[in-house]
C-alpha cells in the first residue's frame, strides 16, 4: 500500500539515541526490540486515539537528528503490559524500513500524527539502493530545499 493512501493516518517519532537508519536496523534485530512474534515494535505509554485510521495503511515515520530519513509499515497495535502492571501501547512494525526523502523536523516528545499529505514520499528503488548521504550533508541539503 502506498505511503501517500489517503485513507489513512501516520505516526511520527523521533529514533532517539539513533544517528541513522542502520542504527534503528541494528537496535531491531535485539530480542528486546521484538515482540513475541519476532517483529519489531516499538511500546510507547500513550495509545492511539486515531488507531483505525493507523491500521488502514499507516507508517511510523523516524525522525534521526532532526531528519525524517525513513519509515516502516505499522502492522498492528498490541496492548504490552509491562512489570510495573501498566498497559502500553506496542507499535508492531514491519521488517522492511522504507528510506524516505528528507525533510527536517523539530524536536517533539513522543510521537505525533503525521497526515499523508505532509509525509516525504519513498525514495525510488534506485536511491533505496544507493548508500546515504552523510548525516551532516544530508541535514545542510535538506535545509537549503535540495534534497
Amino acid at each position: 500500500m502506498s505511503a501517500k493512501n489517503q485513507s489513512h493516518m501516520n505516526l511520527i517519532k523521533l529514533c532517539v539515541g539513533a544517528e541513522k537508519v542502520e542504527d534503528l536496523l541494528h537496535w531491531q534485530k535485539q530480542p528486546r526490540a521484538k515482540g513475541p512474534d519476532g517483529q519489531p515494535r516499538h511500546v510507547t505509554r500513550m495509545w492511539p486515539k486515531r488507531a483505525d485510521e493507523i491500521l488502514q495503511g499507516g507508517s511510523l515515520y523516524w525522525v534521526f537528528k532532526g531528519l525524517v530519513l525513513c519509515r516502516q509499515r505499522i502492522l498492528r497495535l498490541d496492548e504490552v503490559q509491562g512489570a510495573d502492571g501498566i498497559v502500553r501501547c506496542g507499535i508492531v512494525l514491519d521488517t522492511d524500513v522504507i528510506r524516505v526523502q528528507s525533510i527536517q523536523k523539530r524536536p517533539f516528545q513522543g510521537w505525533r500524527y503525521l497526515k499523508p499529505s505532509d509525509a516525504p514520499a519513498d525514495l525510488n528503488a534506485r536511491q533505496q539502493r544507493e548508500e546515504p548521504l552523510p548525516p551532516k550533508l544530508n541535514a545542510a541539503l535538506a535545509e537549503i530545499g535540495v534534497l
